[in-house]
């Protein structure tokens, strides 16, 4: 089992959804996060003063998948998320060693 977690845009949170859906993906966890890479965030003007806005607002999306899931899975991410500028995401992928279902104790792939 690997875990998935995905930093994108707020904007692309549908599309990914429903690209993870169209292959199998049946459970994620979507976090409202705020951050910033190495774009270091930007500048506006709020009543004609100036203030940097460094975190951005990014959403952040988690999903535990069987190995066999993971690629396609990183790929409808890639696909729906990408615009090709800064600012697209990250996706992390770590190996995960066990899963347990709290309601009736199913363990492993069975859990997810």
């Amino acid at each position: 089992m690997t875990k998935v977690e995905a930093v994108i845009q707020t904007s692309k949170l549908e599309a990914v959804k429903n690209a993870l859906h169209e292959i199998g993906v049946e459970g994620m966890t979507v976090l409202e996060a705020r951050g910033h890479g190495r774009q270091k965030g930007h500048t506006e003007f709020y009543r004609g003063r100036e203030y940097t806005v460094d975190l951005l607002p990014k959403i952040k999306l988690e999903m535990v998948l069987a190995d066999d899931m993971v690629e396609k899975a990183v790929d409808a991410i890639m696909g729906a998320a990408r615009t090709g500028q800064i600012g697209d995401g990250k996706i992390f992928l770590s190996k995960v060693d066990e899963a347990i279902r709290i309601r009736n104790q199913e363990r492993g792939i069975a859990a997810l």
